[in-house]
């Protein structure tokens, strides 16, 4: 045995020999001091395992929360979209009261469709329409929605025709300004790319009295579209030194075309 090792169990046993040979009363002292010594460990230990159990516990805790966060995130995330269709099925259904409204309060004939093509290269150019021949359109028949001028049909078929946009530049309207004697020509403005497509009004007076926010509207001069169908606003005026040009902001929403209608000749009352 190593001198080290005998020397620890020596005076192990020393001390187990003096304290077996002490009185009670003396064995009693030893432990109260005993006890009274590693109490303090006794009591950290108890403290640190309370807070072990509190951390636990709030561990746990914190997992049936996130848990509770998690779902009602998804419940949020449903709910959300039941809202965005719901949005949509409630403007679809705006708009179409405000086309049967039209419908019924217009001095026209009409023929109502449906937007069903559109091609990107030609967003602001031309759309394709779900009604022809076989529904009584024709060629250059004027396209309308409640809110004023389309264009008019360009191509017809059969079951479908194509209408040429009033944000093309090939399709000219002769106007009038309201609230002023100015009259001008208004077509779509070359390679307009995204956003809003707005039009050029052109060959007005040099001092043309046009602010912004007057509306402008269909002549009927030609007898290619009817009079008075709403254009657009005047968004801009632009003055020059023989002539004054505008800008207008198309009262129709080209970008979102849904439900238009052709006008086609009225029947004659019998």
């Amino acid at each position: 045995m190593k001198p080290l090792n005998l020397l620890a169990l020596l005076l192990f046993l020393a001390g187990a020999t003096w304290a077996l040979t002490r009185s009670e009363r003396s064995v009693r002292e030893i432990q109260a001091t005993y006890y009274r010594a590693i109490s303090p460990f006794l009591t950290v230990g108890s403290t640190l395992e309370g807070k072990a159990r509190a951390f636990l516990d709030e561990v746990e805790h914190s997992k049936i929360y996130e848990a509770e966060v998690t779902a009602m995130n998804e419940d949020f995330g449903r709910l959300k979209l039941i809202e965005s269709q719901f949005r949509k099925v409630e403007a679809e259904n705006a708009a179409l009261r405000r086309a049967l409204d039209f419908k019924e309060r217009t001095r026209f004939d009409v023929v109502a469709a449906r937007v069903t093509r559109r091609q990107p290269a030609s967003w602001w150019q031309t759309v394709e329409i779900d009604r022809g021949d076989e529904s009584g359109i024709a060629t250059a028949y004027t396209v309308v929605t409640d809110r004023g001028l389309v264009g008019k049909i360009d191509q017809l078929g059969e079951h479908r025709s194509t209408v040429i946009l009033l944000t093309d530049e090939a399709c000219q309207v002769s106007a009038k300004v309201e609230g002023s004697p100015e009259v001008g020509i208004v077509q779509g403005q070359r390679e307009q790319f995204g956003g809003s497509p707005m039009l050029r009004l052109r060959f007005l007076s040099r001092d043309a009295r046009v602010r912004e926010g007057m509306r402008v509207f269909s002549t009927g001069r030609g007898g290619l579209f009817p009079a008075d169908l709403l254009l657009g606003v005047v968004e801009h005026v632009e003055p020059g030194p023989l002539a004054t040009e505008a800008l207008v902001r198309p009262s129709v929403d080209f970008q979102n075309l849904g439900t238009v209608f052709v006008l086609t000749p009225q029947k004659e009352e019998s």
